[in-house]
């Protein structure tokens, strides 16, 4: 899983690593991705990671971000 190489360097304490492969695998399904190495999946990944790095803890507002940002809807930032 894409994200998961991202987080693998400690940075991150394991109740937000949790949060963010759950946000993502609920991403994943709401867009009806299942290719792993796609670059849609990616994107995913490198989002959840950038918007937890600049401090969103909550799931659903992580969900939501990630899903503007990767549709396209706004800087999510």
């Amino acid at each position: 899983m894409p994200i998961y190489k991202l987080i693998q360097r400690g940075v991150f304490p394991p109740e937000l690593v949790a949060i963010m492969g759950e946000v993502f695998e609920d991403i994943l399904k709401t867009l009806n991705l299942t290719d792993r190495n796609d670059a849609v999946t990616q994107l995913v990944a490198h989002k959840v990671v950038e918007l937890a790095q600049n401090g969103e803890r909550d799931r659903g507002r992580l969900k939501q971000l990630t899903l503007e940002a990767i549709k396209g809807k706004g800087p999510a930032h």
